[in-house]
């Protein structure tokens, strides 16, 4: 394969149909996911992924970042909250407030569920320290088989969200031609002193902390498996020498979504992602299967 571009084999298919009228595109649901920075002291940052499961329906064995859909209950109105206002989020993701903060906390829920990091603390300013203990284990066993809500959760610890440690970085929906689709918000954070991060998610098979510059390289030599959002952008931060230089970047980041175009050229059909060329793919009319390419 020329890349490491994730590309499944019913896509030829469902984007005919798509073309033709007969395939009616599913309503997105809200998700965030988040890349988690973390200092080296040669080459500059680091970024937490994860390799999905070669069994999950959606990717599997693509690299991506911790995150995952909105739970209807993030938008408790009770969770303690640090940094910029619901209306500042609101503003800064297009959406409501009780959207806001919705996303934001999936964002936040969404880490602790599936690296065991937690940006949150007892205090505005503070962040909890190591959660590895059994007890935290247990509750965050809770909160991602959604016995407990993330807003009880942090209500029963007496945590405040640290909205302050999250930057809006980007913005992508999942092409309307696809069974399962996600309106996802990507943020940037860095990994707070004294927390570490482990394999926790069920969906993941593997993890590694890898420079954004080395991942997109093995992107580019196929070696690494990607979907559009993740290598795109992983080029994107490749230039920060620092967590912290990331995050000083976040609040320029357009957040304008990216969603793929389908469309019918003589006998292809064009699919393309406005303002990523990259991604252009000419697939003829014939195309039975894709695999990755």
């Amino acid at each position: 394969m020329a890349n490491g571009q994730w590309f499944p084999q019913d896509w030829p298919e469902r984007i005919r149909a798509l073309t033709d009228g007969t395939l009616v595109p599913v309503v997105p649901k809200r998700a965030a996911t988040v890349m988690l920075l973390k200092d080296t002291d040669d080459g500059g940052p680091v970024v937490h992924m994860l390799r999905r499961r070669a069994s999950m329906a959606f990717a599997g064995g693509a690299y991506a970042y911790p995150g995952g859909g909105v739970d209807p209950r993030d938008d408790d109105l009770h969770v303690r909250w640090a940094g910029p206002t619901r209306a500042w989020w609101a503003e800064r993701l297009g959406v409501d407030e009780t959207a806001a903060q919705a996303i934001v906390c999936a964002a936040v829920r969404e880490t602790y569920e599936e690296a065991g990091v937690l940006l949150a603390g007892p205090t505005p300013d503070s962040v909890v320290g190591d959660t590895t203990g059994a007890d935290w284990e247990a509750d965050r066993a809770a909160v991602a088989a959604r016995d407990l809500s993330f807003a009880e959760f942090l209500d029963r610890r007496g945590l405040v969200l640290r909205s302050d440690l999250l930057g809006a970085w980007t913005r992508w929906i999942t092409p309307e031609f696809e069974p399962r689709r996600y309106d996802t918000w990507f943020f940037v954070a860095a990994l707070p002193a004294g927390q570490r991060t482990r394999n926790a998610s069920t969906e993941a098979d593997r993890t590694v902390w890898i420079r954004p510059s080395d991942a997109a390289a093995s992107y580019d030599k196929g070696e690494l498996l990607m979907m559009p959002p993740t290598i795109a952008t992983l080029r994107r931060l490749a230039p920060h020498a620092t967590a912290a230089e990331a995050l000083a970047a976040a609040p320029g980041q357009d957040l304008a979504p990216v969603l793929a175009q389908a469309r019918l050229d003589g006998d292809e059909v064009v699919l393309s992602w406005p303002g990523h060329d990259e991604f252009t793919k000419h697939i003829p009319i014939g195309t039975t299967g894709g695999g990755t390419a």
